[in-house]
């Protein structure tokens, strides 16, 4: 199994995050500001190798926060 953006997500906000293809981990990569987008939705599938390929999806909601408040 590996994880990946779906491709519903723009690039924008794909640019802004990593996720590990393996274990679907999900790290920033760019900077964010919380008076600009205070939260992201963020599409993930989980698909196998398999024939026909299988897969799944979720959604991860990720809250930003204002440390500079």
């Amino acid at each position: 199994i590996y994880y990946v953006f779906s491709d519903t997500m723009s690039a924008k906000v794909q640019d802004l995050f990593i996720i590990d293809t393996k274990s679907g981990e999900i790290r920033t990569a760019g900077e964010m500001d919380f008076e600009d987008i205070q939260s992201y939705d963020l599409e993930i599938e989980a698909r196998d190798k398999g024939t026909p390929p299988l897969s799944g999806h979720c959604s991860v909601e990720l809250e930003v926060l204002d440390v500079n408040d």
